[in-house]
C-alpha cells in the first residue's frame, strides 16, 4: 500500500531530507502560534511547537499521515530561535562559539485516524573559538538568517563546529532515525519507508 506523508513544515532542509528517501509527500506549512509559555523548559517547548504544528495540519490532511518538526538551540538554558537581523545572528554565534549547545527538535507524528506520538531528540555541539572577525564573515555570507542559533550545521556552519555529540541529521532539523522508529511503531512498515519510488 502506498502511505501518504504531509510534512507540516516549509523548511527546505525537511523538504530535502523527504526527497532524498523517495517518500511521496505535500508540504502543508503549519500556522500554529510558536510563542514561548513562560515556565515551559526547552524541551516542553520543543515537543509543544512540534505536537502543535502536526495537529494545525492534521484537520486538512485527509488520509495522510503529518510529520510535524520544530528544532530550538539552546544554551545555558537560553533558547535560541532564528536571529531577526544580523546583528541577532552575530549576537547569537558570539554566544555559541568556544562552547557545548544542546540542538533539540521536537517531532509529532499523526496517523490518520488520529493515534499521535511525540519525542524531542537532543544532540550536543561544540564550536571552535572564534574571534569577532570571524563571527562577522561567517554571518556576512548570508546562511544564518533562517536557522535557529543563526547558522547552518550542513552548510558553511559545518566549519565552525569542533565536536557533535548525537544525530547530525537532528542539528539539520530532523532526526531521521527516530521518525523512522516512530513512523513504524505507528503502523507504518519499514519496507514500505524503504520502497524505491519511480
Amino acid at each position: 500500500m502506498t502511505m501518504k506523508l504531509v510534512l507540516a513544515s516549509a523548511s527546505p532542509r525537511r523538504r530535502a531530507f523527504f526527497r532524498d528517501l523517495g517518500w511521496e509527500f505535500q508540504v502543508i506549512a503549519s500556522n500554529a502560534d510558536e510563542e514561548y509559555i513562560s515556565g515551559e523548559s526547552p524541551e516542553m517547548m520543543a515537543e509543544r511547537l512540534a505536537v502543535a504544528k502536526a495537529k494545525s495540519v492534521s484537520s486538512q490532511a485527509g488520509e495522510s499521515w503529518v510529520v510535524g518538526a520544530d528544532t530550538i538551540v539552546v544554551i545555558d538554558g537560553t533558547v535560541l530561535g532564528k536571529p531577526i537581523d544580523e546583528q541577532d545572528a552575530r549576537r547569537m554565534i558570539g554566544m555559541l562559539q568556544g562552547r557545548t549547545h544542546v540542538v533539540m527538535t521536537g517531532v509529532s507524528v499523526i496517523r490518520p485516524d488520529g493515534a499521535m506520538l511525540s519525542h524531542v531528540e537532543k544532540t550536543e555541539v561544540t564550536f571552535r573559538d572564534m574571534t569577532e572577525d570571524e563571527v562577522s564573515a561567517y554571518v556576512e555570507q548570508g546562511e544564518s538568517m533562517d536557522k535557529a542559533g543563526a547558522y547552518a550545521i550542513q552548510g558553511k556552519g559545518t566549519l565552525l563546529a569542533e565536536r557533535i555529540n548525537g544525530c547530525y541529521f537532528n542539528v539539520v532539523g530532523l532526526p531521521l532515525e527516530h521518525l523512522s522508529s516512530m513512523l513504524a511503531e505507528l503502523g507504518w512498515p519499514l519496507s514500505e519507508q524503504w520502497r524505491v519510488r519511480r
